[in-house]
């Protein structure tokens, strides 16, 4: 964390701060800076289940998820009364809802004190103070990336895996989407600077990382290298006390060879790939405007499998896009039946406004949307099953996760990611065991969404990762509560150097 330049004078109000996320991985990781903003500027952050209950509350927005803007617009709603009660609370509201509304939201709620976009999350803490000191609306929106988001101080929600952002904005025109709008054309960091950061995350104990970009397997176009993410899939293999080593979302048209030769070839690339197929139809990839057809998408799939035969491979799908036929969407449950996904992410297709396909005609009637829906899910429910009771007697490490399993306390077990990804939930063993930590289970029941280990497990191995869990864990437990804080810095902090920086997806 970035020591900030904090004014040394003292205050005895703590002022606490609360970011509530929407949308894609690339919001996720853009509220962990704004946290890390915040705490440098001398918030403090809100216990869980504050619900509004803090002096700022910060909604990172999403554009693409159905009725995004009604979502905000209530829970805006919700806060104005606590407002009233609360002198001096303030309602921040980011991200790429924001980006695109600007002066509507603070029309439509007059209480909300700063809106600022993708572009310029490094601006909330002076947007904040200038707001409070001058008393009304402060709205800033760029309409270029002022400083690269992994520049900004953070505070990861994880202590043993991290996000690394390796690029920003898209190239594609998909008719359906809006997120090249608001995030704007791709922009991509140094290689230097994305190994430097990792090693960082390394030192601090983080074992898993996962490489996020929009479009993340085009990372080089914008430095004129084509194989510049395989270069970088090898390249972090070469970090010592990395673990493991994940992306998303990659694009069907930039997957070459030398990808999917660099993830066979780097064990620590883990077998798994998350690729958007959208639609079967190549009369309908056609009108999203994306760049492959069906045959190509399945070779990609044989390819992957035949460098990777264990690679656990999901994908998202939209069903009911303007003009989609039953013969389209038969299309489409063919190729998932080819493909066989481990899981696919489904989506009824609604307008977002902004976007070419919100004016196409052959809009589909909703219940006829619903209807085929409902058969692809069915379908994609039984294929994830059959692929799952594949996994029955495999030997599989599992790394420790916190939070995947809702019901581990009632059942006395614990969760965990396979190296494919898949959901694991194991009986806990004799000896203490922290996330991050690595479990060796044998699988014994499958289910649709996740797999179970009911034996004792073959090994456990304490790693790096743990050791940070449990020192984070620690620290957080021993810190008093009240304490007094600096009042907040009028303005950005300076970036991180690059080397001691911590660590939607559209595809």
């Amino acid at each position: 964390m970035s020591s900030g330049n904090r004014s040394e004078e003292a205050v005895d109000v703590q002022k606490s701060y609360e970011v509530r996320t929407y949308g894609c991985q690339m919001n996720v990781h853009d509220s962990e800076r704004l946290s890390g903003l915040l705490e440098d500027a001398g918030y403090v952050r809100a216990p869980e289940g504050s619900d509004g209950d803090a002096d700022v509350v910060v909604f990172n927005t999403c554009a693409v998820r159905e009725n995004a803007d009604n979502k905000l617009y209530g829970n805006l709603g919700r806060l104005a009364p606590m407002k009233t009660k609360r002198p001096g609370m303030q309602i921040a509201v980011g991200g790429c809802l924001a980006q695109k509304d600007r002066d509507t939201i603070v029309k439509r709620a007059p209480w909300v004190d700063v809106v600022f976009g993708t572009h310029n999350i490094g601006k909330l803490p002076v947007l904040l103070e200038r707001a409070r000191i001058q008393e009304e609306a402060q709205i800033e929106i760029a309409e270029s990336l002022e400083a690269f988001p992994s520049t900004l101080p953070t505070r990861r929600e994880s202590a043993y895996a991290a996000w690394v952002s390796i690029s920003v904005g898209c190239n594609n025109t998909c008719t359906f989407c809006i997120v090249p709008a608001l995030r704007g054309k791709e922009k991509d960091r140094r290689t230097g600077d994305i190994l430097a950061e990792i090693e960082a995350l390394v030192a601090e104990g983080v074992s898993e990382i996962t490489l996020l970009g929009q479009n993340v397997n085009a990372y080089g176009s914008d430095i004129g290298d084509r194989e510049a993410f395989s270069k970088l899939l090898r390249a972090c293999g070469k970090i010592e006390g990395l673990e493991r080593v994940r992306f998303t979302s990659p694009h069907p048209r930039d997957f070459t060879d030398d990808v999917i030769a660099a993830m066979a070839e780097t064990p620590n690339v883990m077998p798994q790939l998350h690729m958007p197929m959208q639609s079967g139809s190549d009369r309908i990839l056609k009108a999203m405007r994306r760049s492959y057809r069906q045959e190509r998408f399945l070779g990609i799939i044989e390819k992957v499998r035949a460098a990777m035969p264990d690679a656990a491979i999901s994908t998202d799908i939209i069903v009911g896009f303007p003009g989609e036929t039953e013969e389209d969407f038969e299309q489409t449950m063919h190729a998932v039946r080819e493909a066989r996904f481990a899981n696919a992410f489904t989506f009824q297709y609604s307008k977002r406004p902004g976007t070419p396909a919100a004016d196409m005609d052959g809009q589909i009637p909703k219940e006829v949307v619903q209807e085929r829906y409902m058969r692809l899910s069915a379908l994609q429910e039984e294929i994830s099953w059959d692929e799952n009771k594949k996994q029955v007697g495999r030997t599989l490490e599992v790394m420790v996760a916190e939070g995947e399993g809702r019901k581990d306390g009632a059942t006395q077990r614990l969760s965990g990611r396979a190296p494919d990804n898949r959901l694991v939930h194991f009986t806990q063993p004799e000896q203490p065991v922290r996330p991050g930590d690595v479990v060796t289970v044998e699988i014994t029941y499958a289910a649709p969404h996740h797999l179970l280990a009911e034996g004792t497990p073959l090994a456990v191995r304490s790693t790096r990762a743990g050791d940070a869990w449990e020192k984070r864990t620690t620290a957080a437990a021993a810190k008093p509560a009240g304490v007094m804080l600096g009042l907040p810095t009028i303005g950005a902090p300076a970036p991180l150097p690059a080397a001691s920086a911590p660590a939607c997806g559209i595809g």
